[in-house]
């Protein structure tokens, strides 16, 4: 009998163990996703931008390509395309680029940009103001926006060891564009602003 109540009280320490490891996993992963986003907004890692409220105070006689990119979702119907591929842009300089989307339906449709910099490296360095990026965007049937993002290359680029031996000359800002629901309960007029 003491036997058997030793292999009990064994059982029941391995089940709260195991209940133990499985909550830790549970919490680990729900936290997963913001503790990397934050990761990757503070580093730059995967090319993720930063964002600042101001402008520079320091410009470089030192130009750099900008170049833009516009992709969609598979199956999102939305046209989206940037008005210039290239912009050549000091480091430091603030620039201001315009992406244009359609929606050629006959309903009202949201979408929300994700972002990223290549290469990967310069994530850290390129900065955004202000960007449509930010917020969700509804475009109207047969709507047509010209949305803007105003941006710069951090100076301290040039710093950087690693990001300078590759002979940096140019940097991609893509965007890709995802449906998004539009929130129950928004009145008509609200559906249409961006």
């Amino acid at each position: 009998m003491i036997r058997w109540w030793r292999n009990l009280d064994g059982a029941r320490r391995t089940l709260t163990g195991l209940v133990g490891v499985i909550l830790v996993m549970g919490a680990l992963a729900w936290a997963a996703i913001p503790l990397y986003d934050l990761f990757c907004r503070v580093t730059g890692f995967g090319g993720t931008t930063r964002v600042a409220e101001t402008e520079s105070d320091l410009i470089l006689d030192q130009t750099i390509q900008i170049r833009f990119d516009a992709n969609t979702e598979r199956g999102f119907p939305w046209e989206f395309r940037p008005l210039e591929r290239t912009m050549p842009l000091r480091i430091g300089e603030t620039g201001i680029a315009f992406y244009e989307a359609y929606n050629p339906t006959d309903h009202p449709i949201a979408g929300t940009a994700s972002y990223n910099v290549t290469p990967y490296s310069t994530g850290s360095y390129f900065i955004k103001i202000a960007c449509f990026c930010f917020t969700m965007q509804v475009l109207q049937p047969g709507e047509r926006v010209q949305m803007p993002v105003t941006f710069y290359v951090d100076p301290e680029i040039v710093s950087d060891p690693d990001v300078i031996a590759g002979g940096l000359n140019t940097i991609t800002l893509s965007y890709t564009f995802h449906p998004t629901e539009i929130p129950a309960g928004t009145p008509a007029a609200e559906v249409g602003t961006n």
